[in-house]
């Protein structure tokens, strides 16, 4: 079973900028989706970005310009770069992985489709304040 570990969450005022890790190990998947999800108490999980093991990213629409996935093979590290914070942006980011994608389907797609993958970290509390 993939083990992930997400950290680099914290405090930032509105328009700052943090940096998340996702340090993957026993990983196994030849054909592989990565994602970072983000859910806040009371509302329903979110999916923000994906990446698959050829490099391509996907985006959700309210992040799009503003955070940056990315998969640093040397170190197995999945990343979120994250600027130009909102307070709307605070919540529990998780990352997440799964074999994949789906035929026809960006990671994204499928992250949504599915509601969440298959391994999944603790997770990691993103506050921007305003």
């Amino acid at each position: 079973q993939v083990h992930l570990e997400e950290s680099g969450g914290g405090s930032v005022q509105a328009g700052g900028s943090l940096s998340l890790s996702c340090a993957l190990s026993k990983f196994t998947y030849s054909s592989y989706c990565l994602a970072w999800f983000r859910q806040t108490p009371g509302k329903k999980r979110e999916t923000v970005a994906g990446i698959n093991d050829r490099g391509t990213t996907s985006y959700a629409d309210f992040v799009k310009g503003r955070f940056t996935i990315a998969l640093d093979n040397s170190k197995n590290t999945l990343l979120l770069q994250m600027n130009s914070l909102k307070p709307e942006d605070t919540a529990m980011y998780y990352c997440a992985a799964d074999e994949g994608p789906l035929p026809g389907v960006s990671c994204l797609g499928m992250a949504t489709m599915l509601g969440r993958f298959a391994d999944r970290g603790q997770g990691t509390q993103v506050t921007v304040s305003s």
